[in-house]
Parts: structure tokens; C-alpha cells; sequence
């Protein structure tokens, strides 16, 4: 022990001798400036210029179709897929074409896909929110139907699938709208392809999961919470009856009220706001929720549905009957 308490100083000063090679990245001076220069070129140029995918000498586009079709584990026609992806733009670019060298070539575009897909998409998920929403109002479904089937989101989906270089259209790169028609053509196709239960699982996958760690809340704006919920309590004879239980920073920028809701001397709900109104809006907004089963911590949406949903429209509270 005594030896190794008289060496233990040499050899840690002898490792703290050790020379450390370390890596740092070096960047030549004229790295800088000459990337400044050439982005200055290309702005002065008129920006970036992206060329199609087609236009590169290896495209083919029969193989695209089919591998297209192949990665979304679907079987379309050939024919109606192609269909799918012309744009009423490219036709009439190829048209005038056409009509300069003196020969008709007939084409079709994607407006009649476009329209079938679009009809199917609105019916199925309305039927199966319908099914997956048991509570929820009618109002509410078409909130969500209507969310589901904006140009914002279907030109998302469309997007990642892969169908931006593959759409033939007069510009590139595609517009948001073409985009979205694109995927409503693409339904449509897989419609008359594969039938209506097919298809049917193809939106389930791709468009209704898009609800997935949302609130659904959010895609339906209740003008008045408070009388829809009076409303609703009126129905079932029960008294309402809503109670301020705590408040601080009174007559201060930073108030804070709650205000309680209590339905035969039991909390329903509770809520917080800058004023007792707005704390009694909020209070009423929870138990709307809590009566819909679409509050946050409400079970998942179930995305494994199979078949089309049966309607239950007849059956489910609208608000605007009242």
C-alpha cells in the first residue's frame, strides 16, 4: 500500500501529460462569402428553379402508377388510376398541344373521380363518427366532417402519400387544391376498383385517424353553452344551479373566479375565467362535455371499425330542433 500511495502522483501526472487530439470543424474563409454570392445569383434569377419529377430522363410513369398502388397495399385499375391523377390543367395544356401538330389524342381528366370521391368520403364519415361519437350532436358530427374534408387537410394526406410528383398538371409545383382533388380522385378510383368497404377503410386509415390527439371540442363553436345546457337539463326535469365557490384578486387585473354548477346538490362541473360570467360560460362549457363523453379525458377514438357504419342521424339530438 505504501507503494501505491508513492507512484499514485506520478501517474496521474503522468496522464494529465497526455496530449488531446480534438476534432473542431474548420471552414475555409471563402466558404462564406461564396454561398452569399451564389444565393444572390439565384434570387436575381428569379429563385429556385424545382423541376417536375417527370421530367427526368429515368421516369416512367406506368411504373410509378404501380408501385404508387402497391405502397398503399391497394388494388386499383390501371386505367382509373391514371384517370385519378390528370388534372383538368394538363388536358387542356396537351389539348392545345395537340391542336399545334395537327392530331386528337382523347384524354381524361379526374373531375367525375374527384365528385364520386368526394360524395363517398362525406357519407362514410358521417356514418362513422356517428358510430364512434354515440353522444355527440349532430352538430358537432358536421363539425368534424367539415374539418376532416378541408383542402387544408386533405392536401396533407395527399402530400405525404407521395402524389405530388406524380399528378400531371399544367404547374409545379401543384397547387393545395390540386393536391386535395387528387386524393378524393384517388378515392374515388379505389371506389369503383375495389368497392365500397375498401375504400371505406382506405378513409378510416388515412383521414379519420387524422383525429387522432385532437379534441374534438374544438371543431364545433357553441354560440351560448349556458342555454344550450339549460336546454338540455329542462328536458330531464332537473334544476340547474350554479354557485361561485372561490375567487381571488377581486377588483385586480389579475382576477380569477370559479363558479360551480350543481345539478340536485351534487357538482357537475366547474370552471375558471377573469369575471363570474365567463367562469360560469366555462363551467357550462365541462358539463357539455361531460354529457357528450367528449371530455379530455374521454376514451380513444376507435380507428378499427370495419364495414360501413350503420346511421344513427334519426336518433341523435340535433340542437338547431330546438
Amino acid at each position: 500500500m505504501a507503494f501505491v500511495r508513492r507512484f499514485t502522483p506520478l501517474l496521474a501526472k503522468t496522464f494529465l501529460n497526455i496530449p488531446i487530439n480534438t476534432q473542431g470543424r474548420r471552414i475555409h474563409r471563402w466558404v462564406s462569402p461564396t454561398l452569399i454570392e451564389l444565393k444572390y445569383r439565384e434570387k436575381k434569377q428569379g429563385g429556385k428553379v424545382i423541376n417536375p419529377r417527370n421530367t427526368f430522363l429515368e421516369w416512367n410513369l406506368e411504373a410509378e402508377l404501380y408501385a404508387f398502388g402497391k405502397r398503399l397495399n391497394e388494388e386499383f385499375d390501371s386505367d382509373l388510376l391514371l384517370q385519378a391523377f390528370t388534372d383538368r390543367s394538363y388536358v387542356i395544356k396537351e389539348e392545345m398541344k395537340q391542336k399545334e401538330m395537327e392530331f386528337d389524342l382523347k384524354m381524361k381528366d379526374n373531375r367525375e373521380l374527384v365528385k364520386e370521391g368526394e360524395k363517398f368520403m362525406e357519407e362514410y364519415i358521417q356514418l362513422y363518427l356517428e358510430a364512434v361519437l354515440p353522444k355527440f350532436p349532430v352538430e358537432g358530427i358536421v363539425g368534424i366532417k367539415n374539418h376532416l374534408m378541408s383542402e387544408s387537410v386533405l392536401a396533407n394526406i395527399s402530400l405525404h402519400l407521395g402524389t405530388k410528383d406524380i399528378i400531371l398538371a399544367a404547374e409545379y409545383p401543384v397547387e393545395r387544391q390540386i393536391l386535395a382533388n387528387t386524393f378524393k380522385a384517388l378515392v374515388g378510383a379505389l371506389l369503383q376498383s375495389s368497392g365500397d368497404e375498401q375504400s371505406g377503410h382506405f378513409v378510416r386509415d388515412f383521414v379519420i385517424t387524422q383525429l387522432q390527439g385532437q379534441d374534438v371540442n374544438d371543431y364545433w363553436h357553441i354560440e351560448d353553452p349556458w342555454t344550450m345546457l339549460t336546454d338540455l337539463m329542462s328536458k330531464t326535469g332537473s334544476e340547474l344551479e350554479p354557485r361561485l365557490i372561490g375567487e381571488v384578486g377581486k377588483n385586480t387585473l389579475l382576477a380569477c373566479y370559479r363558479v360551480g354548477l350543481y345539478l340536485d346538490k351534487k357538482m357537475l362541473s366547474s370552471g375558471f375565467g377573469e369575471t363570474v360570467a365567463t367562469a360560469k360560460e366555462m363551467a357550462a362549457r365541462e358539463a357539455l362535455k361531460k354529457i357528450f363523453a367528449t371530455e379530455e379525458n374521454m376514451y380513444p377514438i376507435n380507428f378499427k371499425l370495419n364495414g360501413i357504419p350503420k346511421s344513427t342521424s334519426d336518433l341523435r339530438y340535433k340542437i338547431s330542433a330546438n
